[in-house]
C-alpha cells in the first residue's frame, strides 16, 4: 500500500471519531439556577449520559441576563447547544438567527406535534416551523368559591357575563367581596392580568393598523371597572389578592398557580386563614379553578399563559445529539424536568403517541409545596386538575400571532394601559376617552 492509499484508508475512521468526539458533550444554558432545581437539571442530564453516553455541561444563567448573553454568544458564534428560555426571546431569537428552526422543527416532529398542548405550540410557529420546542408553562388562573357558586346556583366564571352575575349575587363587603381585581398600575400582576381580561374578549393593542378594536376595548374596560368596583378600596395587587381569599372575604380572585400549595395549605408563610387551622385543605376544596376567559367579542376565550421552551442553537456542532437531549427532557427525563416546580410547570406534551394522558397523569403524582408536601392530585379534584393543564390549549399573549412579541413587551412595560385604566378606574376620564388615549398612547411605542 502506497502513502497516499494508507492516507485514503485512514481518513474515514478518523472522521468517524471526529463526530463521534462532537457527539460526546453538548453545553445546556438554564435558567433554573437554583441550587435545588439545578440538582434535579443535573440529576436528569447524568440520566440522559448513562442512556446515549453524551456528557452534557450544564451552566446556569440569570433570566434576566439571557438577551444580552445570547447576544454576545451568538456575535462570537459561541452559543451553548441547548438553551433553555422564557417566551419573550422566542421571536426575537429566531429572526436574529440565534435559534436553529430546522433542528428544533425536527425535534417537535419526531415527539409528535399533537402530543403537545396546541396553544403552547402555536406560539412557537414560524411560518408552519417551529422556532423552539415548548418544555413547560402554566397559565394564570381564575380561583373562586365554587360552594358559594353552587349554594346560589350560579355557573362556573368562565365568562365577563357569568363574572357579573356572581358579583352581584354574593358580594356583599366588607364581609364578602365579589372580586379582588388588581390596581396598583406600577405592578407587573396588573399587567398580566389586564391582559389576560382582554384577551379574553378578543382585545388586542395589534387587532388593527390604529391598535385596539374600540368595541373589543370599550367592552373589556367596562368589565375591568366592574370587577375593580367589586373590589376593596386602594391600591391591589397581589398580596392583598391573596390575603383576601385565604380569609373568606373574596368571591373571586385571580392569580398564578404558584398560589396552589398555599391555598391547600402547605407552606407556613403563606397560610390560608379561613379557619383556625393554618394546615387545613379546606379552602382548596372549596375552590374552583377557571384558566379560559371569554368576553361577548370573543366567544372562544383565551387564557394568559407563560411558556418556557428548550432550543437547539445555530452554534450547535451536532444538532443531532441536541435534539436527542431535547427529547429525552420530554420523555424519560420529564417527571425530573416538571418536578422541579410542578405547581408552575404544568405538562405541554401531554403524553406519547400511545399513551396520550402519560405526562399529564404523572404531572398530578408530583409532590407541591414547601413544608409540607403532597400531590396535587391528593389536594384538588380530577375537574380541576383538567381545567388547569387544559388551559394550555387556548393559551395567547399579546402579539405572539403577529409575530409581535417584542412590540408586544414594550407597550406592557410601558404601563400607559394600566395608568389609563385605573384613570378610568377611579372615574378621572369616561370609558371612551380611555379607549382613545390608550390607543393613541401605544401608537406612539
Amino acid at each position: 500500500m502506497n502513502a497516499l492509499a494508507k492516507i485514503a484508508a485512514l481518513a474515514v475512521p478518523l472522521s468517524l471519531v471526529a463526530a463521534a468526539a462532537q457527539a460526546e458533550s453538548i453545553s445546556f444554558w438554564t435558567m433554573e439556577e437554583q441550587p435545588e432545581r439545578l440538582a434535579r437539571q443535573e440529576a436528569m442530564a447524568k440520566a440522559f449520559t448513562e442512556k446515549t453516553g453524551i456528557e452534557v455541561e450544564i451552566i446556569p444563567v440569570t433570566e434576566s441576563d439571557l438577551g444580552k448573553r445570547a447576544t454576545a454568544a451568538f456575535a462570537a458564534d459561541d452559543l451553548p447547544d441547548v438553551i433553555y428560555f422564557s417566551l419573550q426571546y422566542m421571536q426575537p431569537w429566531a429572526e436574529a438567527g440565534i435559534l436553529d428552526i430546522d433542528a428544533n422543527t425536527e425535534a417537535v416532529e419526531e415527539l409528535g406535534e399533537d402530543t403537545f398542548a396546541p396553544g403552547a405550540l402555536a406560539l412557537a410557529d414560524v411560518d408552519g416551523d417551529y422556532a423552539a420546542v415548548p418544555l413547560d408553562g402554566w397559565t394564570q388562573m381564575l380561583l373562586y368559591r365554587k360552594d358559594l357558586f353552587d349554594e346560589a346556583g350560579l355557573e362556573p366564571p368562565t365568562s365577563y357575563a357569568n363574572i357579573l352575575k356572581a358579583v352581584d349575587a354574593l358580594g356583599n363587603p366588607p364581609e364578602m367581596y365579589g372580586f379582588v381585581a388588581a390596581t396598583k398600575i406600577d405592578e407587573d400582576f396588573m399587567s398580566q392580568v389586564l391582559e389576560h381580561v382582554l384577551l379574553a374578549n378578543g382585545a388586542s393593542p395589534f387587532a388593527t393598523d390604529d391598535g385596539f378594536d374600540p368595541k373589543a376595548l370599550k367592552e373589556s374596560l367596562e368589565f375591568y371597572k366592574a370587577i375593580a368596583d367589586a373590589s376593596p378600596e386602594g391600591e391591589l395587587y397581589w398580596p392583598q389578592s391573596r390575603e383576601l381569599y385565604f380569609a373568606g372575604k373574596a368571591a373571586m380572585t385571580i392569580w398564578s398557580p404558584f398560589i396552589l400549595d398555599e391555598l391547600a395549605g402547605l407552606r407556613d408563610s403563606a397560610p390560608p386563614t379561613i379557619n383556625d387551622d393554618p394546615t387545613s385543605t379546606e379552602l382548596a376544596e372549596k375552590t374552583g379553578i377557571v384558566t379560559t376567559l371569554s368576553g361577548p367579542s370573543n366567544p372562544d376565550g383565551a387564557a394568559w399563559a407563560n411558556i418556557n421552551y428548550l432550543g437547539v442553537s445555530t452554534s450547535a456542532e451536532d444538532p443531532d445529539a441536541a435534539i436527542e437531549f431535547i427529547k429525552y427532557s420530554l420523555s424519560d427525563g420529564y417527571a425530573e424536568t416538571l418536578g422541579i416546580a410542578p405547581e408552575g410547570k404544568f405538562p405541554v406534551r401531554r403524553g406519547t403517541e400511545d399513551e396520550p394522558e402519560k405526562f399529564t397523569e404523572m404531572w398530578t403524582t408530583l409532590p407541591v409545596g414547601v413544608d409540607r408536601k403532597a400531590p396535587l392530585s391528593d389536594l384538588y379534584p380530577a375537574d380541576v386538575i383538567d381545567e388547569i393543564v387544559t388551559g394550555l390549549d387556548t393559551a395567547q399573549r399579546w402579539g405572539a400571532e403577529e409575530g409581535k412579541l417584542a412590540e408586544a413587551s414594550r407597550i406592557v412595560t410601558s404601563q400607559v394601559v394600566n395608568q389609563i385604566v385605573r384613570r378610568y378606574i377611579d372615574g378621572e376620564i369616561s370609558v371612551d376617552d380611555a379607549v382613545e388615549q390608550i390607543n393613541e398612547e401605544i401608537g406612539r411605542l
